[in-house]
């Protein structure tokens, strides 16, 4: 029971494919108590069947773009909860114009639209929900390597989640004098709601179970026990940490190689 005793909110959960879901999962089987928020009334009643799945009925509707709903959800976690232990801020969007095409084509409000929900929300609901955070808490957003390289649909949502990279690093400088943590996961390609937006998905899936030193994609589960592990006092001393949980394969600076006959060739990806 590593995370008996602590409470917090999961910001993000759509349905059990969710990565928010599997964090949350984890962190429920470790004995926390957490809250969930759903985005509007079309997964009002998703979300809060998920959450009763994992012991809680503490239930919230937000809205990163609409302000009051942060205040109303602070409002709410101090009447339920009082004080959390920690944040899980799993919220990323892009119009599907900054994720087809050429890059140099995004529009000025696509681009303000996603900086806004993928990254600017995470320091707005943290300088909401701080006065309710312990000593010691810990804060967990979500990144991945499309924030770092290029990755082909990837877009506009690389150049948010090399903003949010930045941000982890510099909300852990700030926070860390008030003894908070502030880490992110940069998980492998999953089949989520958000990861149906992006093309050749299929096509990313087998390039990195190809490619990665372990040979597989990451599970939800794999990446819940890290995130767990991140929320947790387990990691104590770690802050502004980019945490890649994708089998590995952000080490490779090229596809695995093979001999045969004395040539060189570049190793086939798995049907």
């Amino acid at each position: 029971m590593l995370m008996e005793g602590k409470r917090g909110v999961v910001i993000g959960v759509a349905n059990k494919r969710s990565i928010a879901y599997g964090i949350a999962r984890q962190c429920a089987a470790e004995g926390a108590t957490i809250a969930y928020t759903y985005l509007n009334e079309r997964f009002k009643e998703k979300v809060t069947s998920l959450a009763k799945e994992l012991g809680s009925e503490l239930v919230y509707e937000l809205d990163v773009t609409k302000p009051e709903q942060i205040r109303a959800l602070k409002e709410s976690l101090q009447k339920d909860m009082g004080k959390i232990d920690f944040i899980v801020h799993s919220i990323a969007y892009a119009p599907k114009e900054g994720l087809d095409g050429r890059f140099c084509d995004i529009t000025k409000d696509a681009f303000s639209l996603s900086m806004e929900i993928s990254v600017y929300s995470l320091i707005e609901i943290t300088q909401v929900l701080k006065p309710l955070l312990n000593e010691e808490s810990s804060i967990l957003t979500l990144s991945y390597y499309g924030g770092v390289k290029y990755i082909p649909h990837y877009n506009l949502m690389g150049v948010a989640k090399a903003a949010l990279e930045m941000t982890v690093r510099y909300m852990a400088e700030d926070l860390g004098k008030d003894k908070i943590r502030v880490n992110a996961i940069s998980a492998g390609p999953i089949k989520t709601l958000a990861a149906s937006g992006i093309g050749d998905f299929s096509l990313m899936l087998k390039w990195n179970e190809a490619h990665a030193p372990l040979k597989k994609n990451v599970s939800i589960d794999e990446v819940g026990k890290s995130g767990m592990y991140l929320l947790s006092d387990l990691s104590s001393a770690v802050t502004g940490e980019i945490h890649y949980v994708d089998c590995g394969f952000n080490i490779m600076g090229m596809p695995s190689i093979e001999t045969v006959d004395g040539k060189v060739q570049i190793k086939q990806m798995r049907k």
